[in-house]
């Protein structure tokens, strides 16, 4: 049923920023590309969509993103101030109108007493607007991608 009410969301965005002239990106670390597999799975995606990066490593948030290294030393990747930093490198990479941004702990290893396995941090911004929230998902691996990703793309369509 979920993948049903992802996949309207995901075809619901794609028409809105379509009708806008408007386009979207993504920086993914743990749904490792499961969100833009949603966009082109649907004819037509590649009118908004003209990339996305799965920046999987510290290193590549870094080269690719801009993320600061104080900030993953800090914070981790896993956290607020990292998204918001994937977000902002992004958009500007991709030049995007819009662009998600996921960072988490999908296990079934990685957990620690702060931040379980489970720990997600979803942003999603564009030129007005940045929300980043904290998730706490449950399940093994792929439960916890599917739900990260799910949870992404309802949470663009809030934002539109």
């Amino acid at each position: 049923m979920e993948n049903n009410v992802t996949k309207q969301n995901t075809i619901e965005i794609i028409e809105k920023l379509k009708e806008r002239n408007q386009t979207i990106t993504f920086a993914e670390s743990c749904t490792g590309g499961r969100i833009a597999a949603e966009f082109t799975a649907i004819s037509g995606a590649s009118s908004v969509l003209g990339g996305s990066c799965i920046t999987y490593s510290n290193e590549i948030k870094s080269q690719w993103l801009g993320v600061s290294e104080k900030t993953l030393k800090v914070y981790g990747a896993v956290s607020e101030a990292c998204v918001n930093e994937m977000l902002k490198g992004v958009l500007a990479f991709a030049q995007a109108n819009y662009a998600i941004a996921v960072s988490g702990i999908a296990g079934p290893t990685g957990g620690t007493q702060e931040k379980p396995v489970g720990t997600v941090y979803i942003g999603v911004s564009n030129s007005d607007q940045n929300i980043t929230k904290q998730y706490l998902f449950s399940g093994d691996r792929n439960a916890v991608q599917e739900q990260a990703t799910a949870t992404a793309i309802a949470l663009l369509k809030k934002i539109l």
